[in-house]
């Protein structure tokens, strides 16, 4: 077994659409970024990566490469389960925590796991996503960004 941790952070922006574990949601704001800026997608992805020891998105799926502007996060988390995949392990679970003070996210979890799930390769019952307020304190309390956590653990492949 291996462990991986992931964290990111965007910044709110209003004229685009945000996106959160694949699912678009419907706010009046989006997060700043290259890529959909998808951050809970991001976190699984670097969590992965980082179980294997491996470099960050960033590595893979450069923020000044034009090409892939807008890139659907799903296929950052596609690209690091198949580089796990290479070293013999596989996605057993996930657990993530979104931190945000909007938009509510409990609509949307549903959606999120299943969603990830077809990214991933694993039923929607292995994933946790949990959503939680910064209490109005800093950048991310403030509405002015939003930032998630997750932790994979892998499994060799069968």
């Amino acid at each position: 077994m291996r462990i991986g941790h992931g964290y990111d952070i965007h910044r709110t922006q209003t004229g685009r659409k945000m996106i959160l574990g694949g699912v678009e949601i419907q706010c009046g704001f989006g997060l700043e970024g290259h890529s959909d800026a998808d951050c809970l997608s991001h976190a699984i992805a670097d969590a992965i990566l980082g179980s294997m020891g491996l470099p960050d998105i960033g590595h893979y799926f450069p923020n000044d490469d034009a090409g892939i502007e807008g890139i659907d996060s799903q296929k950052i988390i596609i690209q690091a389960v198949k580089e796990a995949a290479k070293l013999g392990y596989r996605v057993n679970n996930v657990d993530a925590s979104l931190i945000a003070e909007r938009p509510k996210i409990g609509p949307y979890l549903g959606a999120m796991k299943k969603r990830l799930s077809d990214s991933l390769g694993i039923d929607p019952s292995c994933i946790g996503i949990k959503a939680t307020t910064n209490e109005e304190a800093d950048d991310i309390g403030k509405g002015l960004a939003i930032a998630a956590h997750a932790v994979v653990l892998m499994i060799k492949s069968s």
